[in-house]
């Protein structure tokens, strides 16, 4: 077997990869504005309800219309994915994980039509679009090879006489519930580890960004995955998603979302429903306050760059993004007022063109949520840069910062989910630590020091999943840094990483006696 390596990223200074993805483009405006079905059992269903979704840089483009999966239909793609999986749980690891290696050749051949998409769909720069191509490519390699590594289980010591075996096997019906900022990586991820696990998927995407996982339904069609083992039913979270949940043949929850909506979901499934024999096991990640801590004792130029890398790419919409940066006193009026000249640098505007460095908020939603925190932050702080947004064709917010903020601040301390990131001062490294953990969420975290003792006592005290020396805080890849976190950012299931899939399956211990 070939050794796991991540898939490249494209280097788009080169004319030719320019060209490659302007034809990516054209391939989706090819088939923009089409209706797309439910596919349940291999079957396309078509409703009359749909999910209208848009271009968030141009509200008026229309990416794609899906159909809405009602109560009903739900019910049915539950019991097709209950009996499929009778079937399913016995096909060989070996045989899944061909599917995915497969799955994941048809997505290279595409990438750039999917990073084209998502730039339409969820409005993501060439460079942001193009990572997550990549990640979502990798997280099938990845997870192909895992599947392969584990089909055999686990050792375990006999006895003269005994023989003991420790084995994996699928648990049953898994709900798949994933996010609009990574539509296609995490989508495609959370799914195909419950499916090469043996497990059948009911995946629920996003509603703002429904068309990518459609696409990603015909790879896994064409890369021969059998009908019913992955069902696509896209729908309202609290109709579709609350039914799906307290389902009592729902075995598994894996969810990528907001804090209070993973909240409601374990709140939900812990609940026993008639017909229901097992403790329903959930997957969460749910978001973050991300840290960047700066020593006195660093990199000035390096900090500056990480903290406005991190915090306004894809506009700040990732649930490990940069949202405060905790400057020690003696180097915080430099840092900050490099981080006022980069971000004031920075462009705003329409991803297709890759003239800027941020492109729009996904919807009016967030639009109005990000620019009310801003209005919070200007009498939290001083506004340093940025402070307004356009939605008159697109959900466009300028990069923000506030400094001089008090830790406690509700822009420390709250998850706004777009281009604002916060400043505050720390007397020293010990004070810079308390502030980064006086936060509910532990997802990601980065430190910027040449001080070696430092960074010692923050791998051991900055308690967060995704800890990062000398660089930026997000930017995580399959297979070498495994992401998850702690706290309120969930159950730190560490996606991308060696220990994921077993979430995904039970160990049965057998001994027989010679």
């Amino acid at each position: 077997m070939i050794p796991y390596k991540h898939e490249a990223f494209t280097d788009f200074l080169k004319d030719e990869n320019k060209k490659a993805i302007q034809e990516g483009y054209k391939t989706v405006e090819g088939y923009l504005g089409q209706d797309y079905p439910l596919i349940i059992g291999g079957e396309r269903v078509t409703t009359e309800d749909k999910i209208v979704s848009y271009n968030p840089a141009n509200k008026t483009e229309v990416v794609g219309s899906v159909s809405k999966t009602s109560h009903e239909l739900a019910s049915k793609a539950m019991d097709i994915a209950d009996e499929t999986f009778k079937t399913w749980r016995k096909v060989k690891p070996e045989i899944r994980a061909d599917v995915l290696f497969k799955a994941a050749a048809i997505m290279r051949r595409r990438k750039f039509e999917f990073s084209a998409l998502l730039s339409k769909e969820a409005g993501k720069t060439w460079i942001e679009a193009d990572v997550e191509a990549a990640e979502a490519i990798d997280f099938l390699e990845y997870y192909a090879r895992q599947m392969l590594s584990l089909k055999d289980g686990r050792p375990m010591e006999s006895r003269p006489g005994e023989y003991n075996r420790y084995d994996y096997i699928p648990m049953g019906v898994a709900v798949v519930i994933s996010p609009w900022n990574f539509p296609f990586a995490i989508m495609a991820g959370t799914a195909v580890a419950a499916m090469v696990t043996g497990n059948t998927v009911l995946l629920k995407p996003a509603s703002t960004t429904p068309v990518v996982a459609y696409k990603f339904m015909e790879v896994l069609e064409e890369a021969g995955l059998p009908a019913g083992v992955v069902n696509f039913i896209p729908g309202s979270g609290a109709e579709v998603g609350d039914f799906l949940v307290d389902h009592p043949r729902t075995r598994l929850i894996s969810f990528t979302g907001s804090r209070d909506v993973g909240l409601r979901i374990f709140e939900r499934s812990s609940k026993l429903t008639e017909g229901q024999i097992w403790i329903k096991r959930v997957i969460a990640e749910m978001g973050g306050k991300n840290t960047i801590v700066v020593d006195k004792d660093a990199d000035l130029e390096l900090a500056a760059q990480s903290i406005v890398k991190s915090a306004f790419g894809f506009s700040g919409q990732k649930c490990s993004a940069c949202s405060r940066a905790v400057i020690v006193e003696d180097v915080y009026d430099q840092v900050v007022n490099r981080v006022e000249e980069l971000t004031k640098a920075l462009t705003v505007g329409e991803p297709e063109k890759d003239e800027h460095f941020v492109g729009p908020v996904i919807d009016s939603a967030a639009f109005k949520k990000i620019m009310s925190y801003i209005e919070i932050g200007k009498s939290e702080g001083r506004l340093v840069a940025g402070g307004t947004g356009d939605d008159s064709k697109g959900f466009f917010v300028q990069p923000t910062v506030f400094a001089d903020l008090e830790p406690t601040a509700r822009i420390m301390l709250e998850e706004i989910f777009g281009p604002v990131v916060g400043l505050t001062k720390a007397k020293d490294f010990d004070h810079a630590l308390d502030i980064a953990n006086n936060t509910e969420y532990g997802l990601t975290g980065a430190v910027i020091t040449n001080n070696r003792m430092n960074q010692e006592k923050a791998r051991e005290d900055f308690h967060v999943g995704n800890l990062y020396f000398n660089r930026g805080c997000t930017g995580a890849i399959v297979g070498y840094q495994s992401f998850g976190g702690f706290n309120m950012s969930g159950t730190d299931s560490k996606a991308g990483g060696p220990d994921y899939l077993t979430l995904h399956l039970q160990a049965k211990t057998t001994s027989e006696m010679f």
